[in-house]
C-alpha cells in the first residue's frame, strides 16, 4: 500500500499542493494576528513539514539537476521564517506577503518545468 502511495505522481503532486494551500492560510492568519496565532503558527510549520517530505519523495523520479531543488530548497527556509520576519518587524506585514507570493509563483514555475 505504502508503495503504491510513494509510486503515485498524481497523489503526491496533490499532497504537496496541498501542504502549499495550506501553509499560504496559516501564513495569511499568522501575519494577520488574532486570537488563533498560536494555532496558525503550528498549522504553518505542519504545512511545511509535509512539503518538505512530500518534495523529497518527489525528487526520486527523475532527478533533476542540483540547482533546482536548491531553488526550491531556499524558498521553502524563506517560508518558514518570514513570519519571524513579521513578527520581530524585520520587514513589514505586507512587504513579506508579497515577498512569499513571489516566492511561491518562482516555485510553481520551476515546478511547471518538470518533464512529467
Amino acid at each position: 500500500m505504502m508503495d503504491h502511495i510513494l509510486n503515485n505522481p498524481v497523489l503526491l503532486k496533490t499532497l504537496h499542493l496541498v501542504g502549499v494551500f495550506v501553509l499560504f492560510a496559516a501564513l495569511g492568519a499568522v501575519l494577520i494576528g488574532g486570537s488563533g496565532r498560536m494555532w496558525a503558527s503550528m498549522l504553518h510549520g505542519m504545512a511545511l513539514l509535509l512539503i518538505i517530505v512530500v518534495g523529497f519523495v518527489l525528487l526520486r523520479k527523475p532527478s533533476l539537476p542540483p540547482y533546482w531543488w536548491l531553488l526550491k530548497l531556499g524558498m521553502w527556509v524563506f517560508l518558514g521564517v518570514a513570519p519571524v520576519l513579521a513578527k520581530r518587524k524585520v520587514l513589514p506585514g505586507a512587504l513579506v506577503l508579497l515577498l512569499c507570493l513571489a516566492a511561491a509563483a518562482f516555485a510553481a514555475w520551476l515546478g511547471l518545468r518538470r518533464p512529467y
